[in-house]
């Protein structure tokens, strides 16, 4: 199991699925598109923030587990770094501590029951580490209307968080085995002869664990 993590906008989506395709496993993609509390999020933070919290842990634990029961697969983002923006908006005043407290309560609880599963974490996290201007750029490339700075500017302060926390975050995840990709050198979203560098980091990386 490889799991992707990074700011919004870093294309963990489109190098979790060329990671499917090259490693031929199955991708198991973060639930955006079909999920009806994310817009009204980004409408009103301190209503939503909670709720969207709760949604993603849901389908991320759902995720994780059918990854579990199969021998290998991607996952494009974890219930390894939810907490990161509950937090975040805990910081903002979007949630409360009560909500907080509850939401790392149940996190933790579907943390024990991974670890009785028989994949108790991933083998691999890749991280994708990308400047502030590329995750803007990213961001304004896949067009999502309530994503857009231009619409909302706003958004910008709050992107900049999220993009100083992540580092942080990386530099203290001890899960699982993990790996750094440079997403500015590498513009493996737009280039494919980008993506195969970063392809070839991976399988490095995988022979080295001796996984591949």
């Amino acid at each position: 199991m490889i799991v992707l993590a990074g700011t919004i906008g870093a294309g963990k989506s489109s190098l979790a699925k060329a990671l499917g395709k090259h490693l031929g496993t199955d991708v198991y993609y973060e639930a955006v598109d079909n999920n009806p509390v994310l817009d009204l999020y980004y409408q009103d933070p301190r209503k939503y923030a909670f709720l969207l919290q709760i949604y993603f842990l849901n389908k991320r634990f759902e995720s994780i587990k059918m990854a579990y029961d199969q021998e290998n697969n991607v996952l494009d983002r974890s219930i390894f770094e939810d907490e990161l923006f509950l937090t975040l908006n805990y910081k903002n005043g979007n949630v409360t501590k009560t909500e907080l407290e509850i939401y790392q309560n149940l996190l933790s609880n579907m943390l024990e029951e991974i670890e009785g599963m028989p994949k108790k974490r991933p083998d691999l996290l890749v991280y994708i580490d990308v400047s502030f201007e590329t995750m803007l750029s990213r961001i304004t490339q896949r067009g999502r209307s309530f994503e857009q700075v231009e619409k909302q500017p706003e958004l910008k302060a709050y992107y900049q968080q999220v993009h100083e926390e992540y580092p942080i975050w990386y530099k203290n995840y001890n899960v699982s085995p993990k790996m750094r990709i440079d997403g500015d050198l590498f513009d493996f979203v737009n280039n494919e002869e980008d993506l195969e560098k970063v392809l070839a980091q991976v399988d490095k990386e995988l022979v080295k664990l001796q996984l591949k």
